[in-house]
């Protein structure tokens, strides 16, 4: 089976080109671009990613703008029709603006724009995403963000937890993120959103290769369903 898969491109977007060679590398088949505008998704979707960047130029909130482009109507429909959806970054500012995700990104307690590679500990393996990491594992992944605080209410961090939602947390402190939060799942499993960007660390030319499981995860779990 062919792997179908779409990158949607914001105004601001910089990271959606990575995010498309980081498909194509893992599954061989080149990823549909997708543009803000557009009113539907290609039939037949697999895998649908939001990648990094500056959409609307982070006007008004991080992702707020994003979250209203016509496109984002079908997404939020594939997503509740179980097609996973991949939010990295400004992708993750992305799906919790338009409430596919709970919480908020917030500005980085140290008020700078960070950018380096940082330890992530993989929090839940039996997700889509996740599935080709071992449990408690730390990984190493870029982050290159202004507004990575992750925030929510107490009752919504219990409720992260005590579900296994919580995919990933950071292994030092980066920006603030309420209990080191660097990505989470919605309740169904299908939606994945997270600071790091695993796109950026596909092959040893990047300094590393701990992202590209997360590719594979994908995949297999797909062509092989």
């Amino acid at each position: 089976m062919a792997f179908r898969s779409a990158v949607v491109t914001f105004p601001g977007s910089n990271c959606d080109r990575d995010m498309a060679v980081a498909l194509e590398l893992v599954s061989g088949t080149p990823a549909i671009r997708v543009w803000h505008g557009d009113a539907a998704l290609p039939d037949r979707l697999d895998f649908i990613a939001l990648p990094g960047g500056f959409s609307y130029g982070d006007y008004l909130r991080s992702g707020a703008m994003a979250a209203r482009s016509p496109i984002m109507r079908a997404v939020i429909e594939a997503a509740n029709r179980g097609v996973p959806v991949l939010g990295v970054c400004n992708g993750f500012q992305v799906l919790t603006e338009s409430g596919l995700l709970p919480g908020a990104l917030m500005r980085n307690a140290s008020q700078h724009f960070i950018c380096r590679t940082v330890p992530l500990v993989v929090a839940n393996t039996q997700s889509l995403f996740t599935a080709g990491y071992d449990a408690g594992a730390t990984i190493r992944i870029p982050v290159a963000h202004h507004d990575g605080n992750y925030f929510a209410d107490q009752a919504t961090l219990d409720e992260l937890e005590g579900e296994g939602r919580v995919a990933f947390r950071y292994g030092e402190t980066v920006n603030g993120s309420q209990r080191d939060i660097a990505g989470v799942l919605n309740r169904a499993g299908n939606v994945l959103g997270m600071m790091p960007h695993p796109e950026r660390a596909v092959e040893p030319a990047h300094g590393g290769s701990d992202g590209r499981a997360l590719f594979e995860s994908v995949v297999k779990g797909l062509v092989e369903a």
